[in-house]
C-alpha cells in the first residue's frame, strides 16, 4: 500500500502521550453528551438547526455575511479556491503553505490552477514580497486572482501573522484586483497568542474560515466564512464535492460546545509546548525553534540520531511524534498535560544518551601514534 495509512504496528504499546497532532485529540464526555443531544435536520436543504446555529455564530465571530459548514478545513480551502478562481488562474501564497504543500496539487487537479510559491521566513511573507511577485495583466502568464496566508503557518512552526502585516497585504492584493483568502486551521490559537478578536484579525478578508478538529477538540468540522454571495458559490462547490450533508448537526453541536468551552484554555497548550520547548533545548545535540502557539519544531542532527530511529525509539515507549518539512514536530494539545511533556522530555534524554553512548562503543580505537600536526605554511599577499 501506498497512499492508504498503514494501521498501528498491534506488536507496539499503546500511545500514552500523543504529541503527533492537536488532530488527535478526543472528544470530552460532556461534548458527546452535547452532540447526543443535538437538535438535527437535514443539512442539504437547510433544516438543521444546530448547523444553522452554528454557522450564524461563526459569521458573527468573523465579522463576515454569512458561512457554511465543511467536513474539514481543506475542503474548505478547495472549495474556496474553487469559487474564487476560474481554471488558469494564478493563486499567490507561501512556499510552505498548506495549500502547497500538504493538499496533494487539489487546486491543480480540480480547479486547474497554479500557485506561486511566496518566500519568507517562519512560514508568512511580506507586503513587500507580495508586490513583487505582482505583474500587470498579460495574455501569455495566468492571471492572478487570490492571495491565501495560512494562520497560524504550520511547516513555518506555528507562528503568528500579526494584525499589522495581515492588513498590509490585504491593502496590496486588494490595490492589485485580488482576492484574499485566510486559512484559518489554528486562528484561534493565533488569537489567544495575540491576545486579538477573531474579527479583527478577519478584517479585509474575502475567506476566513476555523477548524474545530485541532485544537478545540471537535472529532470533525470547519466552517468557512465570507460574503452572501461568496458562500452562495461555496454552496455550489460543496455539492460538486459531495460535502453536503444530512443530521450533520450531531457534528456542529460538538463545535458549539468547543467554542463555549475550548478557547481560552488554547493558553495552556501554548504554555506546555514553551515548556516542552524549553527543555528539549537543553538536551544536547537538540536544536529547537522556540514556538508560539502550540506546534514545536525541532532538530536533533547534533546527537547523531536519524529522525525515523529517534521517533521509533519515542514510540516504543508510548510516545508519537512527527516528521513534517524535514523536522521533528510535537504538537500539545487539550489531551496533553505539563506531567506528559516532562515524561516526554526525560525520554527523549534517556533517548538521546543511550544513542550516543552506543556510537561511542562502536567507535574503533585506533593503534597508529598519533602525528604532530604541521601548520601548513601560508603567503600573504
Amino acid at each position: 500500500m501506498v497512499y492508504a495509512p498503514a494501521p498501528d504496528d498491534p506488536l507496539l504499546p499503546p500511545v500514552r502521550i500523543n504529541l503527533f497532532s492537536d488532530t488527535q485529540t478526543t472528544p470530552s464526555r460532556a461534548m458527546r453528551e452535547a452532540m447526543a443531544e443535538a437538535a438535527v435536520g437535514d443539512e442539504q436543504i437547510g433544516a438543521d438547526p444546530t448547523v444553522n446555529r452554528l454557522c450564524e455564530r461563526v459569521a458573527d465571530l468573523l465579522g463576515k455575511e454569512a458561512a457554511v459548514f465543511m467536513a474539514t478545513g481543506t475542503i474548505c480551502n478547495i472549495a474556496a479556491t474553487l469559487a474564487h478562481c476560474r481554471a488558469g488562474d494564478e493563486i499567490l501564497a507561501h512556499e510552505s503553505s498548506h495549500i502547497v504543500s500538504l493538499e496533494g496539487c487539489t487546486h491543480a487537479a480540480l480547479g486547474g490552477f497554479q500557485i506561486k510559491p511566496l518566500a519568507g521566513a517562519r512560514g508568512q511573507f511580506s507586503a513587500d514580497t507580495l508586490r513583487a511577485a505582482l505583474r500587470p495583466p498579460d495574455r501569455h502568464q495566468a492571471k492572478q486572482t487570490l492571495v491565501s496566508v495560512e494562520q497560524t503557518t504550520n511547516l513555518g512552526g506555528g507562528t503568528v501573522w500579526a494584525k499589522p502585516v495581515l492588513d498590509e497585504v490585504v491593502a496590496v492584493a486588494h490595490a492589485a484586483g485580488l482576492a484574499t483568502h485566510m486559512d484559518g486551521a489554528r486562528l484561534l490559537n493565533a488569537c489567544i497568542a495575540d491576545a486579538t478578536s477573531p474579527r479583527q484579525l478577519a478584517e479585509g478578508w474575502d475567506s476566513v474560515w476555523i477548524d474545530f478538529s485541532k485544537g478545540l477538540g471537535a472529532p470533525l468540522g470547519a466552517v468557512l466564512a465570507g460574503s452572501r454571495d461568496f458562500i452562495d458559490e461555496v454552496w455550489r462547490w460543496k455539492q460538486r464535492l459531495g460535502g453536503s450533508l444530512r443530521q450533520a448537526g450531531i457534528c456542529a453541536a460538538a463545535c458549539l460546545f468547543a467554542l463555549d468551552h475550548n478557547v481560552n484554555r488554547l493558553a495552556g497548550d501554548h504554555a506546555n509546548a514553551a515548556l516542552l520547548a524549553s527543555r528539549l533545548a537543553a538536551i544536547d545535540g537538540v536544536t529547537v525553534q522556540f514556538p508560539e502557539t502550540n506546534l514545536v519544531y525541532f532538530d536533533i542532527t547534533g546527537t547523531g540520531l536519524a529522525d525515523d530511529a529517534f521517533v521509533a525509539a519515542l514510540r516504543s515507549h508510548g510516545i508519537l511524534i512527527s516528521t513534517l518539512g524535514g523536522r521533528l514536530r510535537a504538537c500539545t494539545h487539550l489531551d496533553v498535560t505539563p506531567a506528559m511533556i516532562l515524561e516526554t522530555v526525560d525520554i527523549v534524554g534517556e533517548v538521546v544518551r543511550t544513542a550516543q553512548r552506543s556510537r561511542h562503543r562502536a567507535e574503533p580505537r585506533s593503534s597508529v601514534p598519533a602525528q604532530p600536526m604541521v601548520l601548513a605554511r601560508t603567503t600573504v599577499v
